[in-house]
């Protein structure tokens, strides 16, 4: 298997993390392994394609080493042969990246996704050297474009001077600029992957191949219904759908996602969404009330169709 010729499309989702109450766990916060092998499970009953652990949304900056690898081995044993477990590997510097990249390809991940450097503002060549080590492990590279957390753009050429690695095959793009999507597609060989709930369905007109999706943990159906539709051609349709979800898709877009999406969650009812580790503290009451509200709105035309 060659990286070029791999495909990280479809909805992968982006996961959740659940926690438990636990006095000895970091902030009386245990990683509740068991619900999330549920989740994973559900997601993947519902059609969805795979799943993304230790992203933004599974909180992997606020695990232990221990955990934040655990994660990665209930999901692979969780999917199994049904679909891709694509895991989150993202570090300050190429040399912890490349760590759990290759922790990743040890534990049966099918692909990682990498952001640049985080925490500091690279520059292009330490950028370009963060992406030329993780490629040295062999698994299939998405990158991750997401400008607003990392400081870092990925721009169309910046993403043109390390097209050339073998196992870079995606970029997910989170940039907020559809346009992207096309001048990606003509300056690279990669598969754009829309990374941007609230852009989704622009960004799967113009090109893009993949969703590595947020609000796919609580309505998993809806998401992979409104993909195959895109991908069929049947826009107007789809259109209809992403109409009446992108309200309570806009909170994947907003600094409090992790909170929103947990909650969607919860109310659906079908999974488990639960309480978000520090930094991340709970939502206000009105952003909660915004929440419910936007989530029992999909959910009452969901169910009215």
């Amino acid at each position: 298997m060659t990286g070029t010729k791999f495909d990280l499309g479809g909805v992968i989702v982006a996961t959740t993390l659940p926690f438990k109450e636990d006095p000895n766990a970091p902030a009386g916060l245990a990683v509740d392994f068991d619900r999330f092998a549920a989740h994973c499970d559900w997601l993947m009953n519902n059609g969805c394609r795979g799943v993304g652990p230790n992203g933004s949304l599974g909180e992997y900056s606020s695990l232990t080493d221990e955990e934040r690898r655990k994660v990665i081995q209930v999901a692979v044993e969780t999917v199994g042969d049904r679909g891709l477990v694509v895991a989150g590997v993202h570090g300050v510097g190429w040399h912890q990246a490349k760590h759990w990249a290759e922790l990743a390809a040890e534990d049966g991940a099918a692909g990682v996704l990498l952001l640049p450097p985080t925490i500091f503002r690279a520059n292009e060549g330490e950028i370009i050297e963060h992406y030329e080590k993780v490629n040295e492990v062999g698994l299939p590279i998405m990158a991750y474009n997401n400008p607003f957390d990392t400081k870092v753009d990925l721009t169309p050429d910046l993403l043109a001077k390390i097209d050339g690695l073998d196992n870079l095959v995606a970029v997910k793009e989170f940039s907020g600029d559809v346009r992207r999507v096309l001048e990606i597609l003509d300056k690279t060989s990669l598969q754009v992957i829309a990374g941007a709930d609230d852009l989704l369905f622009e960004s799967l007109v113009a090109g893009a191949t993949g969703w590595f999706a947020g609000y796919p943990n609580a309505f998993p159906r809806e998401a992979v219904e409104l993909y195959r539709l895109v991908m069929a051609g049947k826009v107007f349709e789809a259109r209809d759908l992403y109409r009446n979800m992108v309200p309570v898709f806009a909170w994947d877009s907003k600094t409090e996602f992790v909170q929103a999406i947990k909650l969607s969650i919860d109310v659906i009812g079908e999974s488990y969404g639960g309480a978000t580790r520090p930094p991340r503290g709970p939502l206000s009451e009105t952003a909660a009330a915004a929440v419910r509200r936007d989530t029992e709105r999909a959910l009452a035309y969901t169910k009215n169709r």
